[in-house]
């Protein structure tokens, strides 16, 4: 095994200890100190540089069934990571590489090396490979082009518009040849962000008004995609505006997620009879065949500028939760990312 010196002696790491009823409390969590890990045969000890916190692992954090296992009480918990190989005990994989894994909330992590993708910093900034290259990238990329069908000259809303996902959406779409893109978002400087740097042809704050109103001024002449990362009455709003054979990819829904009783339905699901509407839902993981074409297409539009993004950086492993929770209060300007 080759490792690299001067490891310290433990490895800080976020537990859940209870279920958040409602909204996370700091009280649901822990960070603790636990014995750092050894890398067993065909393993690498990782050092992260960089964790991701995403919606998704609110739902993680309830034991209701869901297409992934909930996180388990007392133990770390999981999440996107791109770090250092400080110790190796794996073909393939050697000290000073860097690699993108799933073992986040914690200082090192030691995994399996085939559970490991090697990164070039070389290429993009490591924190990238976990937002505009990676995970948020690649839904944005696939719930687009391929759940939503999109196609050239079509007008494209994007909920959620200046998070990690929303933005990718919308930029794609007008790189693709979308006719209109319109955003929503929860600040005024939001909303400029989207039109001034993003090349949004509308967009308006949602708490200003009701999203139906505002949706209707934004896009008069209807919309043919709806890209949802809130749910509920944006929800609503869209399937009001949806043109005929319009088509709903359903991303996430973060304004239901700390509900502790069950979000009423839209009211309006008989458009989707009068418009021959469809809605559907999607993972990523069911779309990792268009990793290679994502990376390369982005990549591209990454180097030349053409696609833009942003990043809230917060500090420190210590402060991994308070991330989470900026995140789930809307926070974050694109991807949130903790940096140790």
């Amino acid at each position: 095994m080759t490792d690299s010196p001067a490891l310290p002696a433990v490895n800080r790491e976020w537990h859940l200890l209870s279920r958040p009823v409602g909204r996370p409390e700091p009280g649901d969590f822990a960070l603790v100190e636990a014995e750092m890990p050894v890398p067993g045969e065909g393993q690498v000890l990782v050092r992260n540089h960089f964790l991701s916190v995403d919606p998704y692992m609110r739902g993680r954090m309830s034991a209701a069934r869901s297409y992934a296992a909930p996180f388990t009480l007392g133990e770390v918990m999981q999440g996107g990571a791109v770090g250092e190989v400080v110790a190796s005990n794996a073909e393939g994989l050697a000290v000073g590489d860097h690699v993108l894994h799933f073992l986040g909330w914690r200082e090192y992590a030691a995994l399996d090396a085939r559970g490991a993708v090697r990164v070039d910093p070389g290429a993009a900034p490591l924190p990238a490979y976990l937002g505009v290259l990676g995970m948020p990238g690649l839904t944005a990329y696939a719930g687009l082009l391929r759940t939503a069908s999109f196609r050239e000259g079509d007008a494209v809303f994007v909920s959620g518009a200046a998070g990690a996902v929303g933005s990718q959406v919308g930029q794609l779409a007008r790189l693709k040849g979308a006719s209109r893109v319109i955003g929503s978002a929860g600040t005024d400087e939001k909303v400029r962000l989207l039109l001034d740097e993003y090349g949004f042809n509308a967009a308006f704050n949602y708490k200003r008004a009701p999203v139906a109103e505002q949706l209707r001024e934004a896009a008069p002449d209807g919309v043919d995609v709806y890209f949802d990362n809130v749910g509920g009455e944006h929800l609503e709003a869209a399937i009001g505006s949806l043109n005929r054979d319009g088509r709903i990819a359903v991303c996430g829904m973060i304004s239901v997620y700390n509900d502790t009783e069950p979000a009423p339905g839209p009211r309006n699901l008989v458009r989707l009879i009068q418009t021959r509407g469809r809605i559907q839902g999607f993972l990523v993981g069911d779309h990792e065949d268009l990793r290679p074409e994502f990376v390369a297409e982005v990549g591209r539009w990454v180097r030349s500028g053409e696609l833009k993004y942003r990043e809230t950086v917060v500090e420190g492993i210590g402060n991994t939760l308070e991330a989470f929770l900026g995140l789930l209060r809307g926070d974050n300007t694109g991807k949130m990312i903790v940096a140790l």
